[in-house]
C-alpha cells in the first residue's frame, strides 16, 4: 500500500497542558516528533507518501515539516475547520488525496513496532473492505471477532451479541477504496458506527491479530512517561540527553531523564525520570520527579508528577 492516512487532528485533552503547545502527534519522544515513528513504520512497510489531517495548532505541522515531506516521502496536509471531523469524517475529507488505491489508516497518537506486513497481506488475500490490526492484550479489549474467519462480529457488544470484546483495536487498519461508499463527506463521525453498519450488512470487516512488537497509546502523561522508559529499557539507540543540551556537572540525574536539544539543567538541580522538551530549563536547586517541562519553560522549585 503506497499511501497512508495518519490521523493528526486530535485535541489531546488528556495531555494538557502539553498539547496547549503542540498537537499530540508532535510531542517529542526521544528527541523526535511522535508522528515520525508512524512515518518510519509505514515507510518500512512500503508506504511512499502520507496524508495527515490537522485541526488543533495546524501551524505546528508546518514548522515541523516545512517542506511537506519526511525522508523524501511527500506529506499532504488537510486542515479540518471549523470543526474536527472525527475518524470517518476525516477519511472522507481526504478522498481526493488518497486516490483509488487501498490505503492504511494509522492513529497519530500511538507508538508501536507491530508488524504491518501481515495486516497488508491479510487484507489483500481476503479481499476485505477493511481489516483491523488487533492485539490479544491491552487496556481496552472491545473487539469481538471470529478466530476461524478473522471477521469482526461486534464492538463493545453494541450489536447485542453478548460478546463485549476479546481484543484491543490498535488504531491501525487497511482500507479498500470502496470504504468511501460508506462515508458521508462533511459529516462529523467516528469509524465505529461505520464498522458496526458493515457488520450488520455483511460487508467484509476483517481482522488480524498482531501480538509481536510493542504498542502504546500515548494519550496520557503516564503512558507518555512510561513509553520513554520502555524504549530505553529495550535498548533504543538514541541518547537520552541531546548533544546540544547543557547539563551542569553539579546537577543530579536519577533514573531516566530525556533532555531535549538546547535544554538547560543548572547546577544543583535534581531530576528523576523527567522529560525536558527542547529549549526547556531547570533552574538551580530545583527538584523534579516524573515531570515534563515544555519548550521555553523554566522549572523552579520542587515538583512531582506535574507538567510545566
Amino acid at each position: 500500500m503506497k499511501k497512508a492516512f495518519v490521523l493528526g487532528a486530535g485535541l489531546g485533552e488528556r495531555l494538557r497542558p502539553l498539547t496547549d503547545q503542540l498537537p499530540k502527534p508532535l510531542i517529542p519522544v526521544f528527541h523526535q516528533p511522535l508522528i515520525t515513528y508512524a512515518f518510519d513504520h509505514l515507510l518500512a512497510a512500503g508506504a511512499e507518501g502520507f496524508v495527515v489531517n490537522t485541526h488543533h495548532l495546524p501551524q505546528a505541522y508546518a514548522e515541523a515539516f516545512p517542506e511537506s515531506c519526511y525522508r523524501g516521502a511527500p506529506i499532504a496536509f488537510r486542515h479540518e475547520a471549523p470543526v474536527r471531523l472525527e475518524t470517518a469524517g476525516g477519511i472522507a475529507n481526504v478522498r481526493d488525496l488518497l486516490g483509488d488505491e487501498p490505503f492504511l489508516v494509522y492513529n497519530g497518537d500511538i507508538l508501536t513496532s507491530l508488524p504491518l506486513e501481515p495486516l497488508i497481506r491479510t487484507h489483500q488475500e481476503q479481499g476485505n473492505l477493511v481489516t483491523l490490526a488487533l492485539r490479544s492484550n491491552g487496556p481496552a479489549q472491545h473487539i469481538a471477532h471470529d478466530p476461524a474467519t478473522g471477521r469482526v462480529t461486534d464492538i463493545r457488544n453494541l450489536l447485542g451479541t453478548g460478546n463485549p470484546g476479546t481484543h484491543l483495536f490498535t488504531g491501525i487498519y487497511a482500507c479498500s477504496p470502496e470504504i468511501h461508499d460508506w462515508l458521508t463527506p462533511g459529516k462529523v463521525e467516528s469509524v465505529i458506527p461505520i464498522f458496526l453498519k458493515m457488520i450488520q450488512q455483511g460487508a467484509k470487516l476483517g481482522s488480524v491479530v498482531l501480538d509481536e512488537g510493542h504498542w502504546w497509546d500515548l494519550g496520557s502523561r503516564a503512558a507518555y512517561l512510561d513509553a520513554n522508559q520502555a524504549l530505553h529499557q529495550q535498548g533504543f539507540p538514541t541518547p537520552a540527553v541531546a548533544a546540544s543540551a547543557k547539563v551542569s556537572a553539579e546537577a543530579i540525574l536519577r533514573g531516566l531523564n530525556v533532555i531535549g536539544e538546547g535544554a538547560v539543567v543548572e547546577a544543583g538541580a535534581e531530576l528523576q525520570d523527567c522529560i525536558l522538551w527542547p529549549q526547556a530549563r531547570v533552574s538551580a536547586q530545583s527538584r523534579l520527579t516524573r515531570c515534563i517541562v515544555r519548550r521555553g519553560i523554566t522549572a523552579q522549585g520542587s515538583h512531582e508528577s506535574v507538567d510545566l
